[in-house]
């Protein structure tokens, strides 16, 4: 059994940044990810720590928000989403007194979509998102895979994971507690517990819904379409709702950080595109177990690996983007032609790197024809396109062209 309090977590240097010269800092991300092991890691011994999921706590900070945050002068508050309005009071208490560090808070729920707080601490509070660990955070290395791919460094894979091993490793995902059980059937028991108390509590917290038997339902269904294009109409037909309310469920399980919408890559060249964002899970872990996905699954068709993978992948990247030093935003291409690829990775200048997600440890030239089309647009402004396969050796396959082991995400 690992021992998840051991891992570093690579946000820790942006979050004492942050915390020097910002008065209210948020770690926002899912449910069980490890704010409240990070907060209080970092909380200084000045900070009053105080927990909304206790539940005479909740109620003075409900009933009272000014009163609440008055007695605090620095304070950690975890799971502010429960009582939104004491952001408000917060506001008044910063504007009084700009020191900067006063407040670290945690958020399960993603707070800027909430009417009552979309502005109130504008330009007062900086955002940190934390997700389940990445494999490096794992693996005890500091990895910054995408800022290398960016200043022209290729990844390798000292010790690749292939095989059984890199299957095991993404049915695993990253949440704490999932890693700390003992075996895949817990593992699976613990996810279902965990969506099932997101459900009963934390959903009727930021919306309302009439038939909450509906989300889980729904849920399985958005897990079956991960990689897939996002048609409301068509998955609201199947659930027998229509496509606004399909729409708004959506909403709903990305404000809770659970899955997220990826946008298309357009660039001024680009004609002909979809429109429609790209869904994908945050935790390959949390997909498997929705989905029944297993090891033996695997075995008997392989076939079925390949989006999990690709989830995997996303959720890594992702996690890669949080302590990047660029700021990189993750997208997809696909045309009319049906030539598409994984995600697009561009940072704020506009430079791209393409990534493609291959469950084989055989690639053929066929798999390189979403890249070549995709570099043909980019032009300069592609710094590299990737295959991310199951393999040990990074070699070139053409001109920027590279394939590269997953587990170089690890520095594996």
């Amino acid at each position: 059994m690992e021992n998840t309090v051991l891992y570093p977590r690579l946000l820790v240097s942006r979050l004492q940044e942050a915390l020097a010269d910002t008065p209210v800092v948020l770690v926002a991300g899912p449910r069980q990810a490890g704010k409240t092991t990070l907060v209080r890691h970092l909380a200084s011994t000045g900070m009053r720590y105080l927990t909304l999921d206790d539940n005479l706590t909740l109620l003075a900070a409900r009933e009272d928000p000014v009163g609440f945050i008055r007695n605090i002068e620095r304070g950690v508050i975890d799971e502010i989403q429960r009582a939104p309005q004491l952001l408000l009071a917060i506001k008044k208490s910063v504007d009084e007194d700009r020191r900067p560090g006063r407040f670290l808070l945690t958020g399960s729920a993603n707070l800027m979509t909430l009417p009552l707080v979309a502005d109130s601490l504008a330009g007062r509070m900086e955002t940190l998102p934390l997700y389940p660990f990445a494999q490096c955070e794992r693996q005890h290395q500091a990895t910054f895979w995408l800022d290398a791919i960016f200043a022209g460094r290729i990844p390798v894979a000292s010790k690749p994971i292939i095989g059984d091993a890199l299957v095991e490793t993404v049915l695993q995902g990253g949440y704490p507690e999932a890693l700390s059980r003992a075996s895949p059937r817990r593992r699976q028991a613990w996810h279902q517990q965990y969506l099932d108390a997101l459900i009963q509590r934390d959903v009727q917290e930021i919306a309302s819904i009439d038939k909450l038997g509906q989300l889980p339902l729904f849920l399985r269904a958005l897990a079956e379409m991960t990689g897939q294009l996002c048609n409301y109409s068509q998955l609201g037909a199947q659930m027998n709702m229509d496509a606004k309310t399909a729409n708004k469920y959506m909403g709903i399980f990305e404000q809770m950080y659970l899955l997220k919408r990826v946008p298309v890559w357009a660039g001024n060249r680009l004609k002909r595109v979809l429109k429609s964002p790209k869904l994908q899970f945050v935790d390959s872990g949390l997909l498997a177990s929705l989905r029944g996905l297993t090891g033996e699954a695997f075995k008997r068709d392989r076939t079925l690996f390949g989006s999990l993978l690709e989830t995997f992948v996303y959720a890594e990247l992702l996690k890669h983007t949080t302590w990047a030093e660029d700021h990189y935003q993750i997208l997809y291409y696909r045309d009319a032609d049906q030539n598409e690829v994984d995600f697009i990775v561009e940072n704020r200048a506009g430079a791209v790197a393409a990534i493609e997600v291959k469950a084989s440890a055989t690639l053929t030239a066929k798999d390189l024809r979403g890249l070549k089309r995709f570099a043909s647009l980019a032009g300069e402004s592609l710094q590299a396109g990737i295959i991310l396969y199951d393999g040990t050796e990074t070699l070139p396959m053409g001109e920027k062209l590279w394939a590269v082991p997953v587990s170089s995400l690890w520095g594996g």
